[in-house]
């Protein structure tokens, strides 16, 4: 079971608020039932707000009753049917100072071991601009004497899943990119 948001403060709310044993408190919000009795006593959690488990979700006033009438009940966390937050995953990524100036060698590691990945992909996995692909493509690049082929992963531009993934997704890409041009050849004959 995972722990409630904030487990001191709401200890703190549950000690103050309810007649639910220390060791019912404590298993709920992962402490030991001494540390829930120092909180009680007032040695521990002096002058802290308790946070209250009903407002936030986690708990039912009718839990917290089941739980007073018999002491040997284990408190539950209330289930939600909230979809669970997920990591930002679109978007432009923040890079580092320190971290830009290896972009194009994340570039020329791309282009020299994965040439089926598109401009787009490149872009999209390294947060770069086209004219950045296509200098160091045509070798124009102003620093391409100094460019050495980097792995983007370990220079930690991107991650080994994301690189995956646009391998994965490019011979699909190819693939309706030559479909488009033989339509086209088959149209102008």
């Amino acid at each position: 079971m995972s722990l409630p948001l904030m487990p001191k403060a709401t200890a703190v709310w549950l000690v103050e608020n309810t007649a639910l044993t220390f060791e019912q408190i404590a298993q709920f919000c992962g402490m030991h039932s001494l540390e829930v009795q120092a909180i009680a006593d007032g040695d521990v959690g002096v002058g802290m707000m308790g946070l209250n488990p009903i407002a936030n979700g986690q708990l039912t006033q009718e839990e917290i009753a089941r739980c007073e009438a018999d002491e040997n009940a284990e408190l539950r966390r209330n289930v939600t049917d909230l979809p669970a937050l997920m990591p930002r995953s679109k978007g432009a990524r923040y890079t580092p100072m320190a971290k830009r100036q290896e972009k194009p060698d994340a570039i020329a590691w791309l282009l020299k071991h994965q040439p089926d990945l598109t401009d787009a992909q490149i872009r999209k996995l390294i947060g770069t601009t086209k004219n950045s692909i296509d200098a160091i493509r045509n070798r124009t690049h102003w620093n391409m004497a100094n460019i050495k082929a980097r792995n983007p992963v370990l220079l930690g531009l991107c991650t080994e899943a994301d690189l995956d993934k646009a391998i994965a997704e490019a011979p699909k890409s190819l693939k309706r990119a030559d479909a488009a041009f033989d339509v086209e050849d088959a149209d102008e004959e």
